[in-house]
């Protein structure tokens, strides 16, 4: 029996937490920020991704966005008809023919997608409010080097 008045053996500090653990974290709190948000303009954050990528990218097909998205095809034709109905995107027969559809944004759509951009913006303001723009800017290229060492891993590109 241990005498409570004598010191017990020190007990170590605890590791710190991983890196993955903590971008897990903190990709969980911006979602549930941005899913938030993004129900005030009507739009999922799927489709937000969705309506982005049509923005970056000429007519992505459904299987691309659903890859990005981290979706499956499936999930992904839901959001593409949604949107289509909405008008914010619109699918045109792909030149070269066959059942391939070209999707691109609508006029509507890239206004939409401008509102929703400045709520993600509102909510990196929040987040990132105390780190400087030095920092910010080394967060990003570290981000983006971290996710395209696994995407080579993985066999990605």
């Amino acid at each position: 029996m241990t005498d409570p008045g004598t010191p017990s053996a020190a007990v170590p500090d605890p590791p710190p937490p991983h890196v993955s653990y903590l971008v897990f974290r903190l990709e969980r709190l911006v979602r549930a920020c941005l899913d938030e948000a993004l129900a005030r303009h009507g739009v999922t954050t799927t489709a937000y991704m969705a309506l982005s990528e049509l923005r970056l990218r000429d007519a992505p097909s459904s299987a691309d966005l659903a890859r990005i998205a981290f979706v499956t095809p499936q999930a992904m034709n839901l959001v593409i008809r949604d949107l289509e109905q909405r008008g914010l995107i619109r699918r045109d027969p792909h030149p070269g023919g066959g059942r391939a559809l070209r999707t691109r944004l609508t006029p509507e759509g890239l206004r939409v997608l401008r509102r929703c951009d400045r709520s993600l913006d509102a909510i990196e303001a929040v987040m990132l409010a105390d780190i400087d723009d030095k920092d910010r800017a080394t967060l990003a290229e570290t981000l983006t080097s971290c996710a395209r060492a696994l995407r080579v891993r993985d066999g990605a590109r």
